[in-house]
Parts: C-alpha cells; structure tokens; sequence
C-alpha cells in the first residue's frame, strides 16, 4: 500500500509535541481604554490603564492624573472623578442620568499633552416582555436539564444592534463565549430578520454552560436559582468590535489553533490627537440605552 506524502505530513503533525519558550522583543505599552457606559443611574466608570508584556501575568496598571469629561449634544460637560488604579467615575446626580436615548456623546481624555478622543450614540433598545424557563428531558448531551431564555421583539427598521447581557445568581456571566451581541433579531447583517423575535440561540445564549469534574454538562438552573437579563443598544461599530474581541479571545486552544484566526489587536474608535507615534490606544467608547427583566426557577411552575 502506498501512501502520498500529504499523509505522512498530517500524521507528523499528531506525532510529537515540544514545548518552546519564543523570545519577544519588547514593544511598548499600549493604552488601553474601557468605556462602556449606560444610561442607568447608577456609577459610570471609565478604565484607562496600559498593556503588560505578552507573557507579563501582572494586573495591568492603572493610569492616574487624566482629565476625563463626556459632552453630550446639548454641549453639557459631564466630568469624571480620579478614583486612583486608572478608574474615573461620574456620580448619578439630581440631573439625571449621563445620556438618554438618541443623544450624541463625546469622550474626552487628556494625559498631560496627550489628547484622546471618541464619538458614540444612545440608540434606542427595545423592552424585554418576559424571561421564562423550560425544562428539557435528557439527550446526548444534558441531562434532565432546566434553561432559562429572554423574550424581546427587535424594533421594525434594519440596523439595530445589541448587547445582551445575562447574569446567574447575581453573577455576570462573562466568559468569551458568552459575548452575546445580536444585529436587528439574529446574529448578523443580511440575515432578513429585522423586527422579529430574537433568534432561539440568542434567546438561549443567556444559559451558563458548565462542567462537572467528570466534565459532564450540568443543567444551567436548578431550583431557586436567579437570572437577570439585560439588552444594551449598541452602535455598528461597536458591534463589529465585540465581534473581534469574539473572535480573538474565545479561542480553540490545541490542534484547532492552527485553523484559527491570528491573534492581533482589535481596532478602536478611539483617537489619538497627538503627534507621537509611539503612542498606541486601544478600547472602545460605546453609551448604551438598557432595558432589563429577570425571573427566579420554582420547578413547580413548569
């Protein structure tokens, strides 16, 4: 029998595994922006902190002494406090909230001379009508297992985006794989679903899935346990954005690696308004309208 030489370079590649320590050259330290704000009223925070070196394990460290304001289009200045460790917050006040929906908002930092800048809008979110559960018999791959899902219809015009966000028991669920981000009621443009209910896998995308240490799966709720759905309106960009963070953070791992998308820096709507080209942000500046709605399992409803 005989066998082409493509078949013996696949089996190569299952035939041994070494362990290399790369040499890096260093580069230097990006900043990095987080700005995810709402118009809840509750404490609005901006993170500014720098890059650490790739296999750096260190927390990242915070940038103190900037100078962060928000301006909506009205022209008011919202200014956001040092609270030291890179984190500025803004207060909820008798004026109300930051932004309201179809508000324009600018993004203020100023590090010494270093200025930054980003754009974003509050775009309108649509109500979520109930959060429900059902039960499901065991398959081959639950067991006896109870899932919550969220009900919410996409508003009628192409273009709408958003975040949902889910939380267990009070805990936010925020591994890679459970960035759940929706255009109009599916999962992407083009997909002819404006208007309509959200998608069953977005619906679902809401459930943990975990592992037992047999590394079987486990129901996502049991009797008594909470969730909290939350859907925030994001713009494109910032869409396109939490896609590539996806992407580039909820990775295969193993033999798949060689499939998968190089790793690399998501792109930013942050700009630097200097001149120093040594000088590299990254991160996102996105205010969200929410609307929310949560319900706890009594397996006897069901």
């Amino acid at each position: 029998m005989r066998y082409s030489i493509p078949f013996f370079l696949l089996l190569s590649l299952f035939a041994c595994e070494d362990q290399i320590t790369p040499e890096l050259e260093e580069a230097p330290p990006i900043l990095i922006i987080d700005a995810f704000l709402t118009t809840q009223d509750s404490i609005q925070t901006v993170r500014i902190v720098q890059s650490r070196s790739y296999f750096d394990n260190s927390p990242l460290a915070g940038v103190n002494g900037a100078v962060v304001t928000v301006v909506n289009s009205n022209g008011n200045v919202v200014e956001f406090a040092d609270m030291g460790q890179g984190l500025y917050q803004w207060m909820p006040d008798q004026n109300g909230p930051i932004a309201v929906e179809q508000d324009s908002l600018t993004l203020n930092i100023a590090i010494g001379e270093d200025v930054f800048q980003a754009g974003s809008k509050v775009n309108r979110v649509p109500e979520i009508d109930s959060v429900t559960f059902r039960f499901e018999e065991e398959d081959l791959f639950f067991p006896d297992a109870y899932f919550a899902e969220f009900w919410s219809r996409d508003f009628i015009g192409s273009g709408d985006t958003y975040w949902i966000k889910s939380f267990k028991n009070g805990v936010y669920l925020n591994e890679p794989g459970e960035i759940n981000i929706a255009y109009d009621a599916g999962f992407s443009e083009g997909g002819n679903v404006d208007g309509l209910i959200f998608i069953p896998p977005i619906r679902d995308a809401i459930n943990p899935f975990e592992q037992d240490e047999d590394d079987e799966f486990i129901s996502p709720f049991e009797d008594g346990d909470s969730v909290y759905v939350e859907i925030h309106s994001i713009t494109n960009e910032t869409f396109r954005f939490l896609n590539d963070v996806r992407i580039q953070t909820d990775r295969p791992g193993g033999f798949a690696e060689l499939f998968a998308v190089p790793l690399s820096n998501v792109p930013t709507n942050i700009q630097y308004l200097g001149g120093d080209p040594q000088i590299v942000v990254a991160g996102f500046f996105n205010v969200a309208a929410v609307k929310s709605a949560g319900k706890t399992l009594d397996v006897n409803d069901i």
